[in-house]
């Protein structure tokens, strides 16, 4: 590895350091109450360094989201190709979407916080465009999957895709909000997957020929 090579990598691990660091923070305490110095304590660098890679808390905070965003995207763009009746597919990508959460559920509140106290975060237009773009790049594929229903014959061909798209989304999301922070830690998965699975049952047949 030459030189030149080392000291990008080690740029980018300081970096990922500094928002792993910032998402816990984030978490545990709440978009405000977080600062650049706590940030820095948390991170095991000085605050100067922070600066070294983000102008702002808020730039750190979009760039954990987004950064997020994007590693889901990759997994998702799976039921974009899985040859599957479409029921099927909402079916596992509601499963997945839980799994997300219930393997990170740090990163749902991080989400709920952006979407429900957005004129809290003080970001650039350009910060927030990003965030909401790569949200919806996420949500989109339920689209795809109601519009196979549509071409297959599977689902009602009268149906607006984008308004059932956003009502899915907020049944997962509704749901996931109830019980991610609440109740027994050990049936918390049992629950929500039980509850997702026969609220979108429910939905589904509404959807249906």
């Amino acid at each position: 590895m030459s030189p030149q090579e080392k000291r990008k990598k080690e740029k980018e691990s300081k970096r990922n350091n500094i928002l792993k660091a910032a998402r816990k923070l984030f978490f545990d305490k709440g978009f405000k109450a977080v600062t650049v110095d706590s940030i820095a304590a948390k991170a095991g660098v000085s605050k100067g360094s922070i600066y070294l890679y983000f102008d702002s808390k808020e730039e750190i905070y979009a760039q954990v989201l987004i950064a997020d965003n994007i590693e889901h995207h990759k997994d998702l763009v799976y039921f974009s190709t899985k040859d599957a009746p479409a029921t099927e597919l909402l079916l596992e990508y509601s499963e997945h979407y839980v799994n997300n959460f219930l393997h990170d559920n740090e990163l749902f509140r991080i989400l709920m916080t952006f979407m429900l106290q957005t004129e809290q975060m003080n970001l650039t237009p350009q910060q927030n465009a990003e965030l909401i773009r790569t949200t919806n790049e996420n949500i989109k594929f339920v689209s795809v999957i109601l519009q196979r229903g549509i071409d297959t014959g599977e689902f009602l061909p009268t149906i607006d895709i984008r308004q059932t798209q956003n009502a899915i989304w907020g049944l997962l999301n509704g749901i996931i909000s109830l019980f991610l922070f609440l109740g027994n830690p050990n049936r918390r998965a049992e629950k929500i997957h039980s509850l997702v699975k026969e609220s979108l049952n429910i939905f589904i047949k509404g959807l249906r020929k």
